[in-house]
Parts: structure tokens; C-alpha cells; sequence
């Protein structure tokens, strides 16, 4: 069962969303090739009262771009969703798709960019193109407190977006920076390709959701 587009708000694109020239032609394509997957761009995952948010780079082309939900349906999500449930940021079981009855605890998934760019690789003027999308997602969440950024470029985009310079918050995996009353933390993405070259291990992953899980639970349980 695959998530329904939705139409066009102020965090999210429309199914059809024209922004990038590039994206929309290669979602064409896809929708030609494989028409009963998602091919649309991919909307945040969670509720907006969290105080947690992810913020990722973009749709995987056989992951969320064919599922409908962020992370799901690939490697990346395979183990930042374990991730999420070993640290109680998620409740029920993962099963690669957006109908296996996970749901998040005070946390939110979205991402930098919200079409698949073919080989997952956004331009400049297209991450600044949507990040309106994501800005729009950090101000609709009235109680967010932490953001964790999944590689540089959700990094930087999310530091613009809360109306910083990345120039004076640089990227690091572990790193913490605090802007405004949000309390930002870095990590190497989650892909195969960090993995399997140890760029990133799993207990690596695990260090920084240890810090975030530190961080929330020292501050007033949620509502």
C-alpha cells in the first residue's frame, strides 16, 4: 500500500510540484517506468507537537520515492528506523512500507529536498528551491527542540533555514550547535555507502541518538 501525494501546503509540495525542471521531468520518467509507485515528492512523517525532527537529504528512488514515506523501503531506513525504536523515538515493528503500523514517538522525519534527484544527488539551486518546504516544517512545530541533520547537505540547508550562516556552524559528525532555541546535531547519513565503507558505523549512529535521547529526557516530559 503506497502513502497518497498530498496537495500543495505550506510544508509540503503538490503531487505535480513544477519548482525544479530537472526533478519533474526525471519523476516523469519514473512514473512512466514504474506507475504504481509513489513518484511524487515525499512529505514529512510524524506529528507536528514532536520536539524532535530529522531531516534528511533527499527521497531514495527505490526507498521513499517508490514507498511514499521518508527512509522507507531501503538500507538507510532499515537502520535508522532500528535506531529510532531502540531509542524509543518509535512504537510497533518496521516493515519497509508505509502501511506496517510504526508510528513515532515525539519525532518527525522530512528532508532537505522532497523529490528523488537522479543519482541522489540535488543541485545547489534545487535545495535552495525547496528548502521553503523545510522551513516551513521547522515553523509549524510549535514545541521542536532538537534537529538532527543526516549529512552535510541537510545540514546546511537546515542551518540557512532556521536563519543561521553555515559558514559559523560547521558540519561534524556529533557535532551540537545551538541556534535560537533549537539544539542542532550532525550526522554522517545513514546510506549503505557510509556503512560499508565505515564511514559511519552503526554504533556511531547509536552515539548520537544516545545524546539526543539524553538531551529530551533532561528537559519537561511532553504533554
Amino acid at each position: 500500500m503506497q502513502a497518497t501525494a498530498p496537495s500543495d501546503t505550506p510544508e509540503e509540495a503538490g503531487r505535480d510540484c513544477p519548482l525544479c525542471p530537472r526533478l519533474t521531468a526525471f519523476r516523469a520518467r519514473w512514473r512512466a517506468a514504474e506507475p504504481d509507485w509513489f513518484n511524487a515528492p515525499v512529505r514529512s512523517f510524524g506529528d507536528r507537537q514532536a520536539r524532535f525532527l530529522i531531516a534528511g537529504l533527499a527521497p531514495g528512488l527505490r526507498g521513499a520515492n517508490r514507498t511514499g514515506r521518508p527512509f522507507t523501503g531501503d538500507y538507510a531506513g532499515d537502520l535508522l528506523y532500528a535506531t529510532l525504536l531502540e531509542y524509543g523515538f518509535a512504537a510497533g515493528h518496521y516493515d519497509e512500507r508505509p502501511d506496517d503500523g510504526l508510528t513515532l514517538v515525539d519525532c518527525r522525519i522530512s528532508n532537505a529536498v522532497r523529490c528523488v534527484p537522479p543519482e541522489n544527488k540535488p543541485t545547489g539551486a534545487e535545495i535552495a528551491t525547496c528548502r521553503r518546504f523545510l522551513a516551513a516544517t521547522l515553523a509549524g512545530m510549535p514545541r521542536l527542540t532538537v534537529v538532527l541533520a543526516l549529512g552535510r547537505i541537510a545540514h546546511d540547508s537546515a542551518v540557512t533555514a532556521l536563519g543561521a550562516r553555515p559558514a559559523r556552524h560547521a558540519f561534524a559528525h556529533r557535532a551540537r550547535h545551538e541556534i535560537g532555541r533549537i539544539r542542532l546535531y550532525d550526522s554522517y547519513h545513514c546510506s549503505r555507502y557510509n556503512t560499508n565503507t565505515g564511514r559511519l558505523t552503526e554504533q556511531m549512529f547509536r552515539d548520537v541518538f544516545a545524546d539526543i535521547r539524553r538531551d529530551l529526557d533532561a528537559l519537561a516530559a511532553p504533554a
